[in-house]
């Protein structure tokens, strides 16, 4: 019954009282009907309810809640009864489901990226015309200029001239009865593609020189051009080939067939001819084009045509005394220069024509390589797998599987040899390419702010250049010259700076433009030794400090125990100044007492304390030290997750292999073949042999000896650092004039000796001297080195290149002979060119198989390291003698590798090397195998620094 508040009145009804909206009270619990009759139980006596709180309570409320309607309100129901437990089977097919939901949409996104993996691949060059297109397009509506950065606006305005003078040299070439040997290639790309492809070539071949003048030698900015435009031709025509899909995709390119079928259509194209059948003709033409390699000539002719138009183009106006009375100061952007014949690095180079660019172009080159379009970025999506010569790599881009430049015996000996035989070659590559990278964001952020406030720290170069020295107020002839040396050598080191400038902007142009990326992978080739190479050219694992402290692994895996000790020592070693050579405990020691700078290098890089900065590889140590700083302060750092990968480097790996070829226990010492409680330090070894040698002959007679005065003057300079190259090299055949290069070059970095004749006669002598040390300390290398010359120098006099198998199956063919120059008449001017002469250059041949015999064997001992790490589930990868995995797989990664030189040595190389010889040349009489010593190759599975 409802509450009344006044009597009943049958007169009138009572007034309304006003009510105030008010909330509803809680809602009521509803009554639930009697329950049927039970048996009587008894029942524990419950306490009383809590006694209501009726200062709170207003009968207002509960007046409007009794008339309020009914759907205003819900009676709360008792909560359902739980749902039985799914059964076992239930739950099974729910597990499948969500695993089958996540494959669908893990294939979705792979699909999304090799979507845009393709569009990188075939459209990067018509997505740059169609900017151009579109910035006229505003340029014309608006009747303004665009706001561009300076080179994106010089590109603009080279892109329409350049665009229109291909148009006519194509409609004049098509007119013509008798056409240019260029015009056919010329006719294949629209020309708006073409005055892209010339633009952006030039300028990246400008930015690359070394010499950072601005200029680039006519033959090789014609050949690189021509390249391009042939390479772009064949990706078109391979994606549209692809997507029409009119040819069997199994076609054989040693089909026997071929060569008649090329035949019958020439003759076909010639009857068609005849017949006025132009158009007809024109598709065969295409047809056939496709399937043949233009040859550097046809590049070159094509190439020089496209400058030609380029410089007939593009132009320049000068800012400077610019007035309205005065006309607008327009110059050619490029130039067509003689340079005149100068020595550099004690070579005569002869006088040649370039393209040298205008000064106003040179200046903005350190900001052009983020508008510079770069093929072969790395791949948003695995590349293809290897299964012959062509066939992997890129998906429309044409990749090779070994960089042969030309070298015909190369190519045909890889091609000859069946699949099966270069399964394993064909397999650790696709490891390669198959790891997961990312940009470290953090490093990167760091490398950006320090580039963006000029540079000169922490190996990065200075963005400005050094000032020219002034000169002197004496009319001294000899202070005049010093002067001229001085302000030459000044230029010079600014053309290098600039070059280097130029270098990084590439590099961090690419992080850049991947730095939001998810992960990206690496295709790999080979050399024509065998070792493996990221074909992106920039910023790769390969490079500097700068590109490996910004890549880091995309996928990370948890520290555990082992990987935060191996951080640690990562950490160590990044570090250097000597801290490498010292034993693991004193590494870890090392890296705990300077914990707080490390910390103070994660959180604050760049305005903090800069600990990091005074390492030998200070990005990497920076990566490290942010790691090991995030792993230290979460709650478990020993599953904190690593992206970082840890290198294990081999200790002089040249003179490794050298020690285990021969069995010589002190040369195995030396490089750490043998267990030892410390780590043996080979460079410094030598260095104190070489530190006897110079101060016994300073303290001979100078009178009777002219070599007392130069070791006086290089006693104090003798180090580790000083001879370091030259031990690295000495086993890949360094000659003496490179070894005196080398230790010039350190002592000019010492900055002691300032006279350049005293220079170079102390660099003679210490060369000389680390030489004889070398030759001391490993004999048993230096006799095999010889037994490979010998056989090299006999199989060159028969004029046959050295060809041998690596131990994994891969045909090495030496590619040096001798080459002959031709003239070439293009539309620009007369060229030279080299062609593959028949005559091998033995002395070449002799020289250089020693030490790429031993490149064919580290890059055995790489491949076979690689395939058994992914078959442990290693994410490998590599650089020639350096192996990188995850912190929490060194210790499994260290294992295989030791077993897998034991396996390679296991093997009887050089017996093998000569049986091949004896087969190849049976007329030959090749000399025995050197004798070996008596070291036991698996020793290197208990020697802790063989890879450290």
């Amino acid at each position: 019954m409802p509450l009344l508040l006044a009597p009943i009145s049958t007169c009138a009804p009572p007034p309304r009282p006003r009510l105030r909206r008010l909330s509803p009270p809680p809602p009521m619990v509803a009554v639930a009907p009697a329950p049927p009759p039970r048996p009587v139980t008894l029942l524990p006596i419950l306490p009383a309810p809590p006694p209501l709180n009726t200062d709170a309570f207003d009968w207002l409320d509960l007046f409007a809640f009794l008339n309020s309607p009914a759907d205003s309100y819900q009676i709360p129901h008792p909560p359902p009864s739980p749902a039985p437990p799914p059964t076992a089977e239930e739950e099974l097919a729910a597990l499948l489901e969500r695993g089958k939901e996540r494959e669908r949409a893990r294939r979705a996104g792979h699909r999304r990226l090799r979507q845009r993996q393709v569009k990188a691949e075939t459209e990067a060059w018509a997505r740059a015309a169609e900017e151009y297109r579109q910035l006229e397009r505003e340029m014309l509506d608006r009747n303004l200029a665009p706001q561009l950065p300076y080179v994106k606006s010089l590109f603009l305005g080279w892109f329409e001239p350049l665009r229109d003078a291909v148009a006519r040299d194509q409609d004049v070439q098509r007119r013509k009865r008798v056409k240019h040997v260029y015009a056919k290639y010329l006719l294949l790309l629209p020309p708006e593609k073409v005055a892209v492809i010339v633009m952006h070539k030039m300028m990246g071949l400008l930015m690359s020189s070394k010499d950072g003048c601005g200029s680039v030698r006519v033959v090789q900015a014609a050949h690189s051009i021509g390249e391009a435009v042939e390479r772009e031709y064949k990706v078109q025509a391979f994606f549209q080939k692809t997507r029409r899909k009119t040819r069997s995709k199994n076609e054989s390119e040693n089909d026997p067939a071929l060569d008649k079928e090329q035949a019958k259509c020439r003759k076909l194209v010639k009857s068609l001819v005849r017949r006025r059948k132009l158009t007809e003709a024109q598709k065969l033409v295409q047809q056939e084009i496709e399937l043949e390699e233009w040859g550097a000539e046809a590049q070159v002719k094509l190439g020089t045509r496209l400058i030609e138009l380029l410089l007939d183009s593009a132009f320049v106006q000068s800012p400077a005394n610019q007035t309205p009375d005065n006309s607008p100061d327009f110059r050619p952007a490029f130039k067509h220069v003689l340079r005149k014949p100068i020595v550099e690095n004690g070579r005569l180079k002869k006088k040649h024509f370039v393209i040298e660019c205008d000064p106003l172009v040179h200046e903005g080159f350190e900001s052009t390589a983020r508008h510079v379009e770069i093929p072969y970025l790395p791949m948003l999506v695995p590349p293809t797998k290897w299964k012959g010569y062509d066939k992997g790599g890129h998906l429309f881009l044409p990749s090779y599987v070994m960089r042969t430049h030309g070298v015909k015996d190369q190519k045909e000996a890889i091609k000859s040899v069946p699949r099966k035989q270069l399964r394993k070659v064909f397999e650790a590559l696709d490891i390669l390419g198959g790891t997961k990278w990312r940009v470290n964001r953090r490093v990167h952020d760091v490398v950006e702010t320090i580039w963006s406030r000029g540079g000169g720290i922490a190996g990065l170069v200075d963005k400005e250049n050094i000032p020219l020295p002034e000169r002197p107020e004496t009319e001294d002839p000899d202070e005049i010259q010093k002067w001229r040396w001085s302000v030459k050598k000044t230029k010079k080191t600014n053309r290098e700076l600039h070059a280097e400038r130029c270098d990084t902007e590439l590099k961090l142009s690419v992080a850049r433009k991947m730095r939001e990326e998810d992960g990206f992978y690496y295709p790999h080739n080979l050399d024509f030794r065998g070792r493996a190479y990221p074909m992106h050219p920039h910023l790769s694992h390969l490079g500097s400090d700068l590109c490996r402290g910004v890549l880091e692994y995309g996928e990370g895996r948890p520290l555990g125990k082992s990987g935060l000790r191996w951080l640690k020592i990562h950490l160590a070693n990044k570090y250097g100044g000597g801290i490498e050579k010292l034993t693991h405990e004193s590494k870890l020691a090392f890296v705990e007492d300077r914990l707080p700078a490390i910390f103070d290098s994660a959180a604050n890089p760049v305005d903090g304390n800069c600990w990091w900065i005074n390492a030998e590889d200070p990005f990497q140590c920076l990566a490290a030290c942010i790691d090991l700083s995030d792993a230290l302060k979460s709650s478990s750092p020993h599953a904190a997750v690593s992206h970082l990968p840890i290198h294990q480097d081999g200790s002089c790996n040249g003179l490794q292999h050298y020690a285990a070829l021969g069995r010589d226990y002190m040369g195995a010492a030396a490089v750490n073949l043998v267990p030892g409680e410390k780590p043996a330090d080979i460079y410094s070894e030598i260095a104190a042999r070489v530190l006897n040698v110079v101060r016994e002959d300073s303290m001979k007679d100078p009178a009777t000896d002219p070599s007392v005065p130069l070791a006086r003057v290089l006693v104090d300079q003798v180090d580790r650092k000083l001879v370091k190259q030259t031990v690295m090299t000495s086993v890949y055949g360094v000659t003496f004039i490179g070894a005196r290069q080398q230790i010039m070059k350190r002592l000019q970095e010492k900055g002691h000796i300032t006279d350049e004749k005293l220079l170079y006669d102390v660099s003679c002598y210490a060369a000389r001297v680390t030489l004889d040390a070398l030759g001391q300390m490993f004999q048993s290398a230096r006799g095999i080195m010889a037994w490979l010359g010998d056989c090299a120098k006999m199989i060159a006099s028969k004029n046959q290149p050295v060809r041998w198998t690596s131990p994994v199956g891969l045909p090495v063919v030496q590619p040096y002979k001798k080459y002959k120059n031709y003239m070439i008449r293009t539309s620009l001017q007369c060229l030279a060119l080299r062609r593959e002469g028949d005559a091998i250059a033995t002395q070449r041949q002799k020289a250089a198989f020693p030490p790429n015999f031993v490149h064919s064997l580290d890059s055995s001992h790489m491949m076979m390291t690689a395939i058994t790490c992914k078959e442990a589930g290693l994410h490998f990868a590599g650089v020639h003698d350096s192996f990188w995995v995850h912190a929490c797989d060194v210790d499994k990664m260290n294992q295989i590798l030791r077993e897998q030189f034991v396996e390679l040595y296991s093997m009887p190389i050089l017996e093998n090397l000569l049986e091949e010889f004896q087969t190849l040349f049976p007329t030959v009489e090749f000399p025995p195998c050197p004798a070996q010593g008596n070291f036991d190759v698996r020793e290197v599975l208990t020697s802790t620094y063989f890879f450290n």
